[in-house]
């Protein structure tokens, strides 16, 4: 094994502000309550951020109402779509100073930061100002409309991009956006405020109100508002359905996964353990569509166990900083308590339990990565979204069997499929009830292809062409 040299990308980019306020109508003002966020990986207070009142949700709603009427949804395409270009030119100019601030507030190793996640919010806003000219060519009728002011809330896993996948649409539809980000997450959203002054974005289209439950509620329920989005956990998808159900607001719900990863034994064995590593270790399993059941055929079991383990021990654990660094901080305290405790439970219901040696960091929130082998359908670790990085790992003897298995869970988000056999893979996706399947790859994103799934994972698509509809009147 490379004994690896510390390689930390500079925190001197990056210029946090000892406080944030709330962005609305082009500005910034105070806010009248606080709180503090924090880096994962130490504990290290980052700045004091404001959470957005009743008072001042409706002030920012205010905001996108007068600025949808009055100038954004009778602006021509082709002039909203300069705006999102330009947006996303500085998305790519200021590029670092995103991705490093995106690691020290979630906790995310800067490798992902940098190669993943920036790049693909610049990619979701250039694709979408392509779509800001050309609405009536996209299928849902020869004139849409906007809808309106659209409330979002997005999670803590992926705070830029979910912003991405949230707005860019959104205004390309012609639409305007007041976005709640996670509590534990609101700095890159802090900074794409700084970014929309920059592309001098007309005030009023995009609003930023930070905040924790008390502020999110008060967004999707506020009559002001004629489109929910929200991205999170089933548990809270649940209550906004029932806040916004009987009113005129449409909705779309992208909620958790219990994603299976199936691995046939005609698959080629190194490149499904990447993909397995991968599926349930990237961003430390703070993947809504992270692979975290892995069924494998009995014939292959113990080979793919044993090239796991092998794989999983070379797994490099701590500073989010370190370009080496694979896996890095939980994001909180309590979803590192949850992940902890959903493990305690998986080894007392009689699953046996392996982490690699690993050698944590004593402060902040860290988890080793961990699989669990003897695992069963009754099993909670294998049925509960744990949102860490825990695989359970089942089998199965035939393709009946892994479609079974697969599809009992009350998820529908994402499945992947291993098999060197093109008819099995299409066999296996005409009859796996989810909304993603990947054949031989696993977390695998493009603006243009819509993501999204079905049973408790939630109902409608973002990104592609059908991103557009949950955002126009058809």
């Amino acid at each position: 094994m490379f004994e690896y040299a510390p390689a930390p990308e500079s925190r001197s980019i990056v210029d946090i502000k000892p406080s944030y306020g709330l962005f609305v109508d082009g500005q910034w003002i105070d806010g009248q309550v606080r709180d503090k966020t924090v880096n994962p990986a130490n504990e290290e207070v980052l700045a004091e951020v404001a959470w957005a009142t009743e008072s001042e949700v409706d002030a920012a709603v205010r905001a996108a109402r007068a600025a949808y009427e009055n100038v954004w949804s009778t602006m021509p395409g082709r002039e909203r779509a300069k705006y999102l270009f330009r947006i996303a030119r500085i998305i790519q100019e200021r590029a670092r100073e995103l991705a490093v601030l995106e690691s020290l507030d979630n906790g995310k190793p800067i490798r992902e930061s940098r190669d993943v996640d920036v790049p693909l919010v610049a990619a979701h806003f250039f694709y979408y100002a392509g779509w800001a000219d050309k609405l009536g060519y996209a299928g849902f009728g020869a004139s849409p409309r906007p809808i309106g002011v659209a409330g979002q809330v997005i999670p803590w896993n992926f705070p830029l991009l979910m912003l991405a996948w949230k707005i860019a649409p959104a205004l390309a539809a012609g639409n305007t956006v007041v976005l709640k980000p996670a509590e534990t997450t609101p700095l890159t959203a802090l900074v794409f405020a700084e970014i929309c002054q920059e592309a001098e974005l007309p005030p009023g289209v995009v609003n930023i109100v930070t905040g924790a439950g008390e502020t999110g509620h008060a967004l999707v329920s506020h009559p002001g508002v004629d489109k929910v989005a929200f991205t999170g956990s089933t548990e809270v998808g649940r209550a906004i359905a029932r806040a916004v159900a009987g009113s005129r607001k449409k909705l779309t719900l992208e909620l958790g996964g219990k994603a299976a990863n199936i691995v046939f034994e005609d698959a080629p064995i190194d490149q499904a353990v990447e993909g397995i590593v991968n599926g349930i270790f990237f961003n430390q399993g703070h993947v809504c569509c992270a692979g975290s059941r892995l069924l494998v055929q009995e014939s292959v079991y113990d080979e793919v166990l044993a090239s796991l383990k092998r794989r999983m021990a070379l797994l490099r654990v701590g500073d989010p900083l370190d370009k080496n660094t694979d896996i890095g901080a939980i994001n909180s305290a309590a979803q590192l308590e949850r992940i902890r405790t959903l493990s305690e439970i998986g080894s007392e219901e009689g699953a046996s339990r392996w982490s690699p040696p690993c050698e944590l960091p004593e402060r902040g929130f860290w988890f080793a990565p961990t699989i669990f082998t003897g695992v069963t359908q009754a099993h909670r670790i294998a049925r509960e979204e744990i949102f860490g990085p825990v695989l359970s790992v089942l089998t199965f003897r035939t393709p009946a069997e892994a479609v079974e298995k697969a599809n009992n869970t009350p998820y529908g988000l994402s499945a992947g499929v291993w098999t060197d056999k093109g008819s099995r893979i299409l066999w296996m996706a005409d009859r796996l009830r989810a909304g993603v399947v990947w054949a031989n790859t696993f977390n695998k994103f493009d603006p243009a292809s819509p993501f999204g799934g079905y049973k408790e994972s939630g109902y409608g698509r973002e990104g592609g062409r059908h991103g557009l509809e949950a955002y126009l009147d058809v």
